[in-house]
């Protein structure tokens, strides 16, 4: 665990935080949850970083409480950070700060050497932290395409089939 202050904790995420996590995105990006844009549904995404099982996934705690969360991701090539979002009532005492540089250290130790990220054009503030963390626009436009969900009883069925595969062996 890292400390980003004497009474914040790092951790790795545990999935009974998922409701409190859930709780914490809802407040930061109200986005999360709207009807068009299934890609952002929270709780998938959160099932599908824990079956990563990449220790990619944490969690600020403050008082035993979920207090900030940070995913970030590393395919060999690139990193990536993704939901880094802090209580509204910890905003601005070094929580993100904290995570960020948890998740940036935990990628190096993998050997990533280039870290991306996104922020909607919108998000002044986010662009602004970032900024001051050493993150710049790259040149280069971000792409993307919306695929349609894979039934989650398939998906599900064939990660368990796989993994009972592997461990009979």
């Amino acid at each position: 665990m890292i400390a980003a202050r004497a009474d914040i904790c790092l951790r790795a995420f545990d999935v009974a935080d998922t409701d409190a996590v859930l709780a914490l995105w809802r407040e930061a990006f109200p986005e999360y949850d709207a009807s068009d844009k299934p890609h952002r549904e929270p709780r998938r995404s959160i099932a599908n970083k824990v079956a990563m099982h990449d220790g990619l996934f944490f969690v600020a705690t403050h008082e035993h409480r979920i207090a900030g969360t940070v995913m970030a991701g590393y395919d060999g090539h690139r990193g990536w950070v993704y939901s880094l979002a802090v209580a509204r009532a910890l905003r601005r005492q070094g929580v993100a700060s904290a995570l960020l540089r948890h998740a940036e250290s935990a990628l190096t130790e993998r050997g990533c050497l280039k870290l991306n990220l996104q922020v909607l054009t919108q998000s002044h503030e986010a662009l602004a932290f970032y900024a001051a963390h050493g993150y710049a626009p790259d040149d280069v436009v971000s792409l993307g395409k919306r695929l349609p969900p894979a039934p989650t009883a398939k998906v599900n069925a064939k990660a368990n089939a796989k993994a009972n595969a592997s461990a009979s062996l």
